[in-house]
């Protein structure tokens, strides 16, 4: 999962503390060491890459309740907070219309790469 912002034509992560230790979380769980053959220390230069190329979000409020899972809410507000243009998810039924509410469209990985090609 991505949060998006555009900075001059081109989309860049939004990263905030929450958001880097999911990526942590997710990229150190076994099953994805054994699909992509990767160790923890490249899962953590992946990490690292994220924090140093994104632009560093505060969460300076919160905006729960907002979300059907309740485990993605940090993720709407890395956006809102980042003023995001979009969050590029596969699990776009879990952020529904809510973001819209915000002004930030919830796209597919697929749908992104389109949109950034059309720029």
């Amino acid at each position: 999962m991505l949060v998006q912002a555009v900075f001059e034509g081109q989309m860049r992560p939004l990263i905030s503390v929450a958001l880097a230790l999911e990526y942590e979380a997710v990229l150190m769980r076994p099953e994805h060491f054994a699909v992509s053959g990767f160790d923890s220390g490249e899962a953590m230069k992946i990490v690292t890459a994220f924090c140093f190329r994104g632009e560093t979000v505060h969460i300076a409020h919160r905006l729960r309740p907002q979300l059907v899972d309740p485990d993605d809410e940090f993720i709407l507000e890395t956006a809102y907070h980042g003023k995001a243009d979009c969050i590029v998810t596969f699990n776009r039924r879990d952020f529904h219309s809510a973001p819209k509410r915000f002004g930030i469209d919830t796209l597919s990985p697929s749908e992104a790469l389109r949109k950034l090609r059309n720029r």
